[in-house]
């Protein structure tokens, strides 16, 4: 991990907790390289939340205006959905049923939207570090609140059970949780740690360009094979976690990508 990933990770973990994470000095152009790194994981006001656990001497070589532009914090107003329209339908059920049970647990709800917020962000963007922050700041602050035979029943009906623990993998790969801290992680995922340090070194390019097709003047329909490309090589890294979310996910927006042709 690169002097720039490190101090990344540091600030985001300062900014998560409430306790300082010493950071390493760095020159102008690599603390800006960490703002554009914070901007396209959507977590620049974390980073910023770090930074104001800093002290004074490790502040000396930190452009002021490196995050100038830090977004609030994300706050989720509709409820996550899945791409596969059987698994979405299942999703909403499961919404519905437990809100109406006589032992609701909102815990669990809350969980499993994090989850799904998450795979939604992975399949689409390749980032996950906003997610995964969200989601281990409430495994330590409400996680004791959360029915995890109920969580783990439901990620089993989404097919889920998984990429569930991917995410948790990650957290303890790359956030220092304890397994213990993560109960639906019955087994540490080996590729975590890799995935979470691709997601970073690469979405800057990834997100570069929105587009997949395009009609040109003589009214041709031009493809963006790099993206297409980068798209499928995403998809096929998280196949084996939610096969029927990706395939789902990756043909949904090679449709909605030959309708914005006709826009």
């Amino acid at each position: 991990m690169d002097i720039i990933t490190r101090n990344f990770f540091q600030l985001l973990q300062s900014g998560v907790q409430t306790e300082h994470q010493p950071v390493e000095p760095m020159s102008a152009f690599k603390w800006r390289r960490l703002g554009q790194m914070a901007h396209v994981q959507h977590v620049e006001d974390l980073a910023v939340k770090g930074m104001a656990r800093l002290d004074a001497t490790e502040r000396e070589t930190i452009p002021q205006d490196f995050l100038t532009d830090a977004a609030p914090t994300e706050v989720l107003e509709m409820k996550p959905t899945l791409s596969n329209r059987l698994l979405n339908s299942r999703l909403k059920r499961i919404r519905e049923k437990e809100l109406h049970a006589i032992d609701t647990n909102r815990g669990a709800l809350d969980l499993l939207d994090i989850i799904v917020a998450t795979v939604s962000s992975m399949l689409n963007h390749g980032t996950m570090l906003r997610g995964l922050l969200q989601l281990g700041s409430y495994l330590r602050t409400k996680g004791d609140k959360v029915d995890f035979v109920k969580l783990d029943r439901w990620l089993s009906k989404l097919h889920m059970r998984r990429m569930a623990q991917l995410q948790g993998s990650m957290l303890i790969a790359v956030f220092q949780f304890s397994q213990d801290e993560v109960p639906f992680v019955s087994r540490v995922e080996p590729n975590a740690y890799k995935l979470v340090m691709r997601s970073v070194a690469h979405t800057a390019n990834d997100t570069a360009e929105e587009w997949h097709f395009r009609q040109n003047r003589s009214g041709f329909v031009t493809n963006n094979s790099t993206l297409l490309r980068r798209n499928l090589r995403r998809s096929l890294r998280y196949l084996a976690y939610a096969p029927i979310e990706t395939v789902s996910n990756y043909f949904n927006n090679f449709a909605r990508s030959l309708q914005e042709i006709e826009e």
